[in-house]
């Protein structure tokens, strides 16, 4: 089961990051901090909290590395970092989160452990940040769409 997860967790990764970076790559950095409203968050927004939960749950969580986490920044900033540097931040946290993972033994993954609030066993914060990454693609898809963004994720499904 833990070869499985980690393969699991490893292939959806990258794809999730492969789908940002082809939807985030035609956007101006005006477009990046966008928000359709303040009840909103931007891609840039999503950028930076996907790299916050990766490392608060991965590197720190799993692997035991320091990381200092604002997460409430996250969502707050108007501005920052661009586009280049936002998107090589995640690119390097999805890499060190693969390494990490790569060294995880059955027993790490079974035992208990405290990630923000919860209490999980590591299976369980694995899954988590997979389908975490795998929410937060599909607004950074979305956003991009809604700034008419043509992406075809899957071309070989037309006409079905």
């Amino acid at each position: 089961m833990r070869t499985r997860l980690i393969e699991f967790a490893d292939h959806f990764w990258v794809e999730y990051l492969g789908k940002i970076e082809r939807a985030v790559q035609p956007l101006d950095e005006r477009q990046l901090w966008w928000r359709a409203n303040e009840a909103s968050n931007s891609v840039a927004n999503l950028l930076a909290h996907l790299h916050g939960n990766l490392s608060q749950w991965v590197i720190h969580g799993l692997g035991g590395e320091p990381f200092e986490r604002h997460r409430s920044e996250e969502f707050a900033a108007r501005e920052g970092l661009g586009k280049a540097a936002l998107v090589a931040q995640l690119r390097n946290t999805v890499d060190r989160c693969r390494g990490v993972v790569k060294t995880l033994s059955a027993d790490d993954l079974a035992r208990t452990r405290r990630i923000q609030t919860y209490e999980l066993d590591g299976y369980a914060a694995l899954f988590h940040t997979v389908e975490h990454m795998s929410y937060h693609t599909g607004q950074i898809v979305l956003l991009a769409k809604m700034m008419d963004v043509a992406l075809d994720f899957y071309p070989q499904h037309k006409g079905e």
